[in-house]
């Protein structure tokens, strides 16, 4: 046998010894997996798929919780206040009007005492046992009156002008804080400041209406009383005529 011969021989059997052990190897599954890596596209794909879904879910997760963070914010806005420090003097120029009311003078904004007053001063008959000087004094005293119901209306409306140019600073305030109100209840609360402004407006209208229409009344009163007066002063001074017979 050539030297030649022997070396393919030789390279035949080691290449045939190589090719067992590999197939033997194969056989093993400890030695396969340890030595062996197999890739799964398929495997691969749905695990990148899993975690993506569970990555959106967690994403779905933290925005519900921004959600109801945002939503406790606007509650706690909705039950914030807001101060009124306008009511005060709301209060004080209503009771400044108040009390010019009551110094009304003898004839005074009371039904319970109105009746009488009024008789007194005005009364549906003339009386004859008055002298002259008195039916005058009684006179002076209507007058009297009427000046002084003509006056108090003046002082009353004097208040209320002051009161005007005091609420223009006021609405200026409410304004404000109507227009910077955050939740729901700051909101309403302005308005409702708002509405008590108006109010207390229309209280002063109603005042001085009141003290005008009284002293309108007074007035008339006096005219008609001077009249009656005028008229029961003369029949008197005629008399019946009875009293000269001509001869």
């Amino acid at each position: 046998m050539s030297v030649s011969l022997r070396k393919k021989l030789l390279a035949s059997v080691i290449s045939l010894g190589a090719t067992a052990l590999l197939i033997v190897s194969i056989g093993r599954p400890g030695v396969a997996e340890a030595q062996i890596t197999v890739f799964d596209p398929s495997n691969y794909s749905q695990n990148v798929l899993t975690a993506a879904r569970s990555l959106q879910q967690i994403n779905n997760q933290i925005q519900s919780l921004q959600n109801q963070a945002q939503s406790l914010i606007n509650q706690g806005r909705n039950l914030t206040t807001i101060g009124f420090p306008e009511l005060q003097a709301l209060q004080r120029t209503l009771q400044q009007i108040d009390q010019l009311m009551g110094q009304a003078q003898r004839i005074e904004f009371r039904v319970a005492n109105l009746d009488q007053q009024f008789r007194a001063m005005f009364p549906t008959s003339f009386s004859q046992l008055l002298t002259n000087g008195q039916h005058a004094a009684d006179a002076r005293s209507r007058f009297d009156t009427s000046m002084a119901a003509f006056k108090h209306t003046m002082a009353v409306q004097a208040q209320v002008v002051e009161n005007v140019s005091a609420d223009m600073s006021n609405l200026n305030g409410l304004i404000a804080r109507s227009q910077s109100a955050e939740g729901a209840l700051q909101v309403g609360q302005a308005t409702n400041q708002l509405l008590a402004l108006v109010a207390k407006q229309q209280f002063q209208i109603q005042t001085l209406m009141a003290a005008q229409y009284r002293a309108d009344a007074i007035a008339r009163a006096n005219r008609t009383q001077a009249q009656t007066d005028a008229q029961s002063a003369t029949t008197k001074f005629l008399g019946s005529g009875s009293a000269y017979t001509p001869h």
